[in-house]
């Protein structure tokens, strides 16, 4: 199996469809995931705004410098994507959506955390998805989002403590 660092060289030098499309294989599943927290579960703008970050890496894949890992790279594009269209489009968060599940009791956990993460300003939520979500660690996040360590550390304190206030309030506990 050919390395992400392989592909890039296969696709920044010669075009290569077939690598950057293993690239978008391995990495299809993170990055729709991240959107999907983001937007709180909208599956259409989610597919979107991933084919807008393969769209970007794509375009801009021979600025691929080695710094940091393809992931991470790649998932720096995402949060820019993401930046850019709350922007332009400054996003509602619907809590009345109805998340798609076969189970009430998975559907009902699902929306609980939804309205949680709508609790979060958009530095704790993109932080705290991130982490617990996603598994990036401090360093990682700070290199995706271009945020002091300590500044991704204090969106995650909060972020957590908003979070685990809300679903305490609404029945979830730790014990």
């Amino acid at each position: 199996m050919s390395t992400d660092l392989s592909l890039v060289a296969q696709v920044a030098v010669s075009g290569n469809r077939r690598a950057f499309d293993e690239l978008v294989r391995r990495y299809q599943s993170p990055v729709r995931r991240f959107f999907l927290n983001q937007t709180l579960g909208d599956g259409q703008l989610s597919d979107d705004l991933a084919q807008d970050t393969f769209v970007k890496a794509y375009t801009n894949i021979a600025s691929f410098r080695g710094l940091a890992s393809f992931q991470t790279w790649l998932m720096r594009i995402a949060y820019n994507v993401f930046y850019d269209y709350t922007r332009s489009h400054r996003i509602t968060e619907d809590v009345d959506r109805v998340p798609e599940q076969s189970s009430q009791a998975s559907a009902a956990l699902k929306m609980d955390i939804y309205t949680a993460l709508a609790l979060l300003k958009p530095d704790e939520r993109t932080c705290i998805t991130l982490q617990l979500i996603d598994g990036y660690d401090i360093v990682q996040i700070a290199r995706i989002t271009e945020m002091k360590e300590g500044t991704v550390k204090s969106h995650l304190s909060r972020g957590k403590e908003k979070m685990a206030n809300y679903l305490k309030k609404n029945g979830y506990d730790r014990r």
